[in-house]
C-alpha cells in the first residue's frame, strides 16, 4: 500500500516576516520537502519490523511480502 492524501494530517503554513533575498528572487524559502525525505524509508522500515521482509523498491505491495 502507498500512503495517500487521506493519511496526511492537516498542514499548518507559517510565514516569517523577514524575506531571504539569497534564497531566490522572491525572497521565499520552503521547508516542506525536508520533512518528507524520510517518510517512505520509515514506512518501509515499519513494514520490515512488522513482517520480517525487507522491501527495497516501491510501491510496497502484498505480492512483494509473500
Amino acid at each position: 500500500m502507498v500512503p495517500v492524501n487521506a493519511d496526511i494530517p492537516d498542514i499548518d503554513v507559517l510565514f516569517v516576516n523577514e524575506p531571504d533575498p539569497d534564497a531566490n528572487p522572491l525572497g521565499s524559502r520552503g521547508i516542506g520537502e525536508m520533512g518528507m525525505t524520510g517518510t517512505i524509508a520509515a514506512i518501509a522500515n515499519a513494514v520490515h519490523h512488522a513482517t520480517g521482509r525487507r522491501v527495497r523498491d516501491l510501491p510496497i505491495l502484498m505480492e512483494k511480502l509473500l
